[in-house]
């Protein structure tokens, strides 16, 4: 008589412990996933924000006079070159103002001397630049034409 074989039910302890390690593994990589993800979410945030407040200035800017007196207040620029060197620990409205929430930020500005174009028309560059957490040297830069 030839002894019939049981079928085996359930698991051993060695499958058992091999499968939680794999598990485990599997678990460690997600969560690895997504603690850099959520550490990393505000990033574009602060990013965009640097690049908000580099328009904001550049617009400022390029709508003023491409020449005219010297001011010595904020309030008080008229033309581009009042711009040149302009250097605000937090950002600041047209007029001076700091603005609540962003004195985190450092912004600085140079006007380049007038390139002539073709034409004969003279165009100063204007170069915006935004530090600030996250945010190393964003620079922005445009053109005022003397037209």
């Amino acid at each position: 008589m030839t002894a019939r074989l049981k079928p085996q039910y359930g698991v051993t302890l060695v499958e058992l412990i091999l499968s939680m390690v794999i598990i485990s593994i599997a678990l460690v990589g997600i969560f690895s996933v997504v603690n850099l993800t959520a550490s990393h979410s505000a990033d574009p945030l602060v990013q965009q924000q640097a690049v908000a407040i580099a328009e904001s200035y550049l617009e400022e800017i390029l709508l003023q006079n491409y020449r005219g007196g010297t001011s010595s207040s904020r309030a008080d620029f008229d033309d581009v070159d009042d711009y040149n060197h302009l250097s605000d620990s937090g950002a600041h409205d047209q007029l001076g103002n700091p603005i609540t929430g962003l004195s985190q930020y450092t912004v600085s500005v140079t006007v380049a001397a007038p390139t002539a174009l073709a034409g004969g028309v003279n165009a100063k560059q204007i170069t915006v630049s935004v530090s600030g957490p996250g945010v190393n040297d964003l620079r922005l830069a445009g053109y005022k034409a003397d037209y």
